[in-house]
């Protein structure tokens, strides 16, 4: 390469570095000082905490440790059948606001790798994956031309241009479709630059626009005056779809998600206000969003105090899902009379940031998978669940602090695979129905679900949720077919760990491997378990172990029987420590599920410069970043720093 294209790719990386597009404020891992001592201070952090809770006891009487379940083959004769699952991946994504630099990607050019192999794994078993950016923060999301530098004055979260190209570059990579938010802060001056740029930009990988984030909670946060009642929501509504139709940069008026409750009201309590038909043909879907519980109270000092060790149990039942699914089976039905889809739009183990020892377990692992399918049982299409910083225990994926960004790569918690294994299980034939069999007489420790696709039985879930390493507690299912017969053999991957208490995670043999070394791809060899069945007796026996988790495929030439790690994976080719630009004020943040700062006496800034400490830092990013574009070709706009192997 000629000294002068040298030079002009140098300066091309100073200007990409002095326009870097997203920053946020004081938000761990961004906003934290530097330190010489890493690993040290990364304990501290409720993502890498080490709590190791007592699993609960063996129950007496304990669930019966044989027993048969019987399916039928063909679909038409199984009554309570659910609505069949189309679209994405049924486990997404609610990524708030304030943390999409380090989620997403420090701007458009540089996007983070281990984001792209993750969604590679759920978009190759379910076909793509939904992926909301909002949360409590995009109620006060300000669209700039830039951010210079911020300060406590600055509004709560500020973005740019930038922050759509992230989006849109991440999607023409790997199938995400996205969900972003309207702020409902100012009900007068409507800011719809949203709504705007993510039309003109994402295009068909847009697929809502969230209206109003909890709104049922607005005036208890002091975000509304008395009275708030579902019918001032309703003209909140009437006012916004007004604006929209009014606007011709926002072309599309039909694609918005609500009502977006959060548990004070009830669906029903928003029907009543005529909200469905007066809204109905400007909906994507109806929305909720829902915790099991909160840790409030060790986050901010209210509510309640929660002992995890005590709620652990609450976790390792199937009584858990079918409690979380029961209040909104009324309204899923509604959803299908209006013929929308219903989602979960924002959950996770608890609010503010979950429990230590319980969120990041294997035992969340089966939560989630039970939780999600039984969601599906009751009719909800999709489920998000909630992603935050360093400061949460429930992420299914967090990045490195960044001053260890240089030498440690991700980590993938509990979660994550269970979002895995709902792809799996639901494909992406469109056509997968669920439903409950209650097995083993109901026994809450043991559930099971039958999976059909195109009306024919195709996998069993079955779970054991008692922890007992002396194997008294393993367990024989017996699965039979009447009338139509098993086939020869079944095929089975296991969702496995020693203990509900312990986060190494495999699933079918693989893992993403522990803390600070996940690059989004599986590791090690796939394990798929061939069960010879006894046609003669018309039964295929399945062991768990306990605990356990069983995926049984009953199609032998399902296409995800030999997937492990996705076939399009991504590669590193850079490292940038840049400048960031979505800014975030501490005072949302404390307000933000899972997002505290309450306790840090210092405010610190990824705005370069505004903090002492992390000056050197900020120079060695420009120069890491500037060699590393100087090896790399780039094209118009500059070229993603990422590479399909």
């Amino acid at each position: 390469m000629s000294m002068h294209k040298l030079l002009a790719l140098w300066g091309l990386t100073l200007l990409i570095t002095a326009h870097a597009e997203i920053t946020v404020h004081s938000q761990i891992p961004i906003g934290q000082m530097s330190t010489t001592a890493p690993e040290a201070a990364v304990t501290t952090y409720a993502a890498y905490n080490d709590t190791i809770l007592i699993p609960p006891p063996i129950p007496d009487p304990a669930p019966a440790t044989s027993y048969t379940i019987e399916v039928q083959r063909d679909a038409v004769n199984v009554p309570r059948l659910s609505v069949p699952h189309t679209g994405g991946a049924f486990w997404g994504f609610s990524i708030e606001m304030s943390v999409i630099n380090q989620v997403l990607g420090k701007n458009s050019t540089f996007l983070q790798v281990p984001f792209l192999n993750l969604m590679a794994n759920l978009v190759e078993r379910a076909g793509s994956v939904y992926v909301r950016l909002g949360g409590n923060t995009q109620e006060h999301a300000r669209m700039v031309d830039f951010i210079e530098n911020y300060n406590t004055q600055t509004p709560a979260v500020l973005y740019t241009v930038d922050m759509f190209y992230i989006m849109n570059n991440i999607s023409s990579l790997t199938n995400v479709k996205w969900f972003l938010g309207i702020p409902f802060d100012d009900t007068v001056n409507w800011r719809l630059q949203i709504a705007e740029n993510a039309e003109n930009i994402l295009g068909e990988h847009l697929l809502g626009l969230q209206t109003a984030n909890e709104p049922d909670f607005y005036l208890n946060n002091g975000h509304r005056q008395a009275p708030y009642t579902p019918y001032d929501f309703f003209g909140e509504m009437t006012n916004l779809m007004a604006a929209i139709d009014a606007n011709p940069n926002i072309p599309t008026k039909n694609n918005f998600l609500a009502p977006n409750l959060g548990g004070e009201w009830t669906p029903e309590m928003v029907w009543e206000t005529g909200f469905l038909d007066a809204f109905r043909d400007r909906l994507f879907a109806l929305t909720v969003e829902h915790y099991p519980n909160n840790n409030c109270y060790v986050q901010f000092g209210t509510g309640r105090f929660v002992d995890p060790q005590e709620a652990f149990a609450e976790y390792l039942t199937h009584q858990a899902g079918i409690a979380l699914a029961e209040p909104y089976r009324a309204a899923t039905m509604i959803a299908q009379e209006v013929d929308k889809p219903f989602i979960m739009f924002e959950t996770n183990t608890a609010s503010c940031g979950g429990f230590q020892g319980i969120s990041d377990s294997y035992g969340a692992a089966l939560w989630a998978v039970d939780y999600g399918m039984q969601l599906a049982n009751s009719n909800f299409t999709n489920a998000l669940m909630h992603v935050g910083g360093q400061n949460v225990f429930y992420n299914p994926f967090t990045a490195p602090p960044t001053n260890q960004s240089s030498f440690h790569e991700w980590t993938v918690g509990a979660v994550y695979y269970s979002a895995l294994v709902l792809a799996e299980a639901f494909g992406k034939s469109n056509t997968s129905r669920i439903i409950d069999v209650q097995a083993n007489g109901d026994n809450y420790l043991t559930p099971a679900y039958a999976i059909y696709e195109n009306d024919v039985f195709s996998k069993m879930a079955l779970f054991n949720y008692v922890d007992d390493d002396s194997g008294a507690s393993d367990r024989v299912v017996s699965i039979a077919v009447p009338g139509a017969g098993v086939p020869e053999s079944v095929r089975v991957k296991y969702l496995s760990s020693e203990s509900v208490s312990f986060r190494n995670i495999t699933w079918a043999g693989q893992t993403f491997g522990p803390r600070f070394t996940v690059d989004g791809r599986l590791k090690g060899d796939l394990n798929v378990v061939t069960i010879l069945c006894d046609r003669t007796n018309n039964t295929c026996q399945i062991p768990l172990k306990a605990p356990d988790f069983a995926l049984v495929f009953f199609n032998d030439v399902d296409e995800v029987l030999n997937l492990g790690q996705a076939t399009q994976t991504f590669a590193t080719t850079a490292q940038t420590k840049v400048r960031n630009t979505v800014s975030v004020d501490q005072a949302v943040l404390e307000t933000s599920n899972g997002h505290s700062e309450k306790d840090r006496a210092r405010m610190g800034s990824t705005s370069s410069g505004s903090v002492h400490a992390n000056s050197a830092a900020g120079m060695n990013g420009l120069l890491e970043a500037a060699m590393t574009v100087m090896c790399i070709v780039l094209g118009v706009g500059g070229v993603l720093r990422a590479v399909m192997r």
